[in-house]
Order: C-alpha cells, then sequence, then structure tokens
C-alpha cells in the first residue's frame, strides 16, 4: 500500500509514476473523497473541541453551586454529534484504505519504460543452448514416451493443467526440490520454514493479492474466508504481520516448499499444453525481511541465489529487467530468470525476483525497531523463486534429453536418487 501521506503532498508524481504501469489512477474519486475526510476532520475537531469547553464549563458552574442544566443539553447534543462524525470519519477512512488497497506499488526509477513482456531487458545470458544432432522434444513427448507422466489421469481426478508424475520423474520433482532447499540453507544462509497452506484473507491482503486479484485465487467452499496458497510468498512473508522486529534480527532469510494453486493459471489458450501452467505447481519460494537501506542490494543478492541453483544443474538461462508495463502489482523491480527450453526454441520464466520495499510492510503493519531512533519504522520485504520446481523439471527433461529418448539427470541430484544417472531405456 502507497503511503497516504506521499498521496497528499505529491499526487501529480504518483499518478504519473503509475502511469507508466499502464494504471489509470481515480483521481476524482480520490480528491472527492479527501476533501470530504478533511471537512469531517475538521468538523470533528471543532465540535470535540466545543465539547471539552462545555464540559470544562459545566464542571465550574457545579463548583460554584450553580445550575448547569442547559450546558449539560447541550454538552448532549454535541456528545452525539461527536459520534455521528467519528463514525462518518471512521467510515471514509475505510473507503480510503479500500481505494489504496488496489493501487499498485510506485516504480524505482530505474525500471525501463514499455507495455508489455517484449519490452523487458535482458541483463546478461549464462550457458550455452545445447546443440543436438536430432529434433529436440519437449517435455510432453519426453515424459509420456517413459509412460511417467500423465494427463489423462490427472484429468480424470481432477480437470485440465493438472499433471500425475510416475516412477522416476517423480522421484527427480522431488529431488529437485530437496536439492534447491538444501543449497538455499547451506550456501545462502536460509531458514526453512513449513507453513500452511491454506492462508485467510488478511494473510493475501498483506502481500497484495487481495482485494485486486480474488478471481485468481482457489477459494475454500465454507463459512471462513479461506483460500490456497498461490504461492509460498504470501505466508512467509506474512509471518511478520503485525510485529515490530528488533533492527539486530534483520535481515531475515526464509524459505519453504509449497504447493501452489492459481486459479487463472494464465491467458486463456496459451501454454495449455504441459507443465510450463498449471492449477498446481510446487516451488521453493525465498523471502528477505530487510532494513530500507539495503533492499536495492538484498535484490541483487536474491537474484543470484536462485542463479545459483540453474548453475549447479547445468542449465542455460537469461536474466531480464521487467519494464514498468510487465512488473507485478507489488513489486518496485523485478528481475526475472528465463531458463533455455529446447523444446520450444526459446526462453521462459523459471523464476521471478522483487523487491517490493514498504509497499508489502504498510499493508501488514510489517517494522522494526530503528537502532538509533528507537521507533518503529516499515521493514522492506523482497521475495523470488528459487526456483518454480515444475518448470525446473521441464528444464532438466528438455536439455538432458539424448536421442534414445533417456533424459541425463545433473550430476548433483544423483546422490538424492540414488547414484541414476539417467531416466528411460538408456539408464
Amino acid at each position: 500500500m502507497l503511503d497516504p501521506q506521499l498521496l497528499r503532498q505529491d499526487l501529480d508524481g504518483v499518478i504519473a509514476n503509475l502511469a507508466r504501469r499502464g494504471f489509470e489512477f481515480e483521481r476524482e474519486s480520490f480528491e472527492a473523497l479527501e476533501g470530504e475526510r478533511k471537512r469531517v476532520q475538521s468538523e470533528l475537531e471543532s465540535v470535540r473541541a466545543e465539547r471539552n469547553r462545555v464540559a470544562k464549563e459545566i464542571g465550574r458552574i457545579k463548583a460554584q453551586g450553580g445550575d448547569a442544566g442547559e450546558l449539560l443539553a447541550e454538552g448532549g447534543r454535541l456528545s452525539a454529534r461527536e459520534g455521528a462524525l467519528k463514525d462518518k470519519f471512521d467510515a471514509l477512512a475505510e473507503e480510503n484504505r479500500a481505494l489504496l488497497l488496489r493501487i499498485p506499488n510506485l516504480l524505482h526509477d530505474s525500471v525501463p519504460d514499455g507495455k508489455d513482456e517484449s519490452d523487458n531487458v535482458e541483463l546478461r545470458r549464462v550457458g550455452e543452448p545445447p546443440q543436438f544432432e536430432f529434433q529436440p522434444r519437449d517435455h510432453v513427448e519426453l515424459g509420456e514416451a517413459l509412460d511417467e507422466m500423465d494427463y489423462a489421469a490427472a484429468a480424470k481426478l481432477t480437470g485440465s493443467r493438472f499433471v500425475v508424475l510416475r516412477g522416476e520423474l517423480a522421484r527427480l520433482h522431488r529431488a529437485l526440490g530437496q536439492f534447491m532447499l538444501d543449497l538455499h540453507r547451506e550456501r545462502h544462509g536460509y531458514e526453512e520454514v513449513y507453513v500452511p497452506c491454506i492462508l485467510n484473507a488478511a494473510s493475501l491482503i498483506g502481500t497484495g493479492q487481495l482485494p485486486k486479484f480474488e478471481e485468481d485465487q482457489f477459494g475454500i467452499k465454507g463459512e471462513r474466508s479461506w483460500f490456497l496458497t498461490p504461492t509460498g510468498e504470501v505466508p512467509l512473508t506474512n509471518l511478520v504481520r503485525d510485529a515490530i522486529l528488533d533492527a539486530s534480527s534483520l535481515p531475515l532469510k526464509i524459505m519453504a516448499a509449497t504447493p501452489c494453486f492459481r486459479a487463472e493459471a494464465g491467458a486463456a489458450g496459451k501454454d495449455t499444453r504441459g507443465m510450463i501452467r498449471q492449477h498446481q505447481f510446487e516451488k521453493v519460494e525465498l523471502v528477505q525481511i530487510v532494513h530500507p537501506d539495503e533492499s536495492e542490494q538484498a535484490l541483487e543478492t536474491l537474484v543470484g541465489e536462485a542463479e545459483a541453483v540453474l548453475e549447479a544443474l547445468g542449465l542455460p538461462y537469461r536474466v531480464v529487467e521487467l519494464c514498468a508495463g510487465d512488473i507485478g502489482f507489488s513489486a518496485t523491480k523485478t528481475h526475472d530468470l528465463e531458463v533455455w527450453l529446447p523444446g520450444q526454441g526459446r526462453y521462459r520464466e523459471i523464476s521471478s525476483c522483487s523487491n517490493c520495499a514498504d509497499f508489502q510492510a504498510r499493508r501488514m503493519k510489517a517494522r522494526f525497531r530503528h537502532a538509533r531512533t528507537d521507533k518503529p519504522q516499515l521493514v522492506h520485504t523482497l521475495n523470488g523463486s528459487g526456483l518454480a520446481v515444475g518448470r525446473t523439471l521441464v528444464a532438466v527433461m528438455e536439455n538432458g534429453q539424448q536421442a534414445d529418448g533417456s533424459i541425463r539427470v545433473p550430476e548433483v541430484l544423483r546422490s538424492c536418487l540414488g547414484g541414476l544417472d539417467c531416466l528411460g531405456k538408456g539408464g
């Protein structure tokens, strides 16, 4: 959530920044609401001051043994008016909060202009796409040839955009998640956390999924406002909701492997084939809670930590900076990692690393106590995939495929698979 004071002090600047995203700020609605808020607040303060004056006068008259009947009646009228104005002010404050909750984060000045993903800026490429002496197949063909990737079974159990994995492929999927967790714990100092996958509305409001993107969420049928987690970012970041942390505890680096559930699963008709975009997938999520002065550097560190997984697996990838029109709702700046998929002949997103600055923290009231001033101050939050497990499985399959349909297992995963170095008939 944006700082309300910033909107009041530099509305033109805020509107110009949001316009870079293509977001149309409802200026008339905001100004009308803000004008009414100021009017009611001014009247409330005036009535409250008058009531206090009358109360003091009543006390003086009574102390002198006089008749304060008329003033008592006036005090009653003023108290009733004060109560009505307080209710009106609270209603306006809630209306203002509802408006603010639907406004995205401000973009960092360094974010490049652009309308969509075609305007994203490539920062670097790492590794060379493999060269095959045969026509490479995509992961669906490879998985079905192994008889270990079953979309028909998933459709029978649930519906489209789900998959059933069996045998060695299921083991490889599990090993990838385990490998990522171990790497980030041992090399990067993350604390592993087990979190619920059913979340309340307050948690999704805290990180920005609600109220604007409610239609994209899977809700739980019943009396409670519960949702399936769309990403591990939500439960992990909300661990510091309504908290005041000690400055010495920062940076806080936490991670979790969770199933994730997306009702939209991307644009209609896009990526309907395979595991690239599904309603359910697994992801190792990295979250950092940091001092405001450190969040820009923390984003670079976070990107490097996600890159370490791709490098260890020997997968070719590139890093891109998202342009203004493609950046997420809560982010002020985002770098994506895109892995090379031979079956598609292009790079596809496998991790998105974002600095949200104080946007989520303000929604969550997540603060730390400043060491010098001893006053609470908003933290900055960052999150990134380290990595999306299903898409990493896809990349390992497609980049490690061999002419006979077998799949070479990256060396760093073989110990997790009992020494298995190849899936399929070539093993």
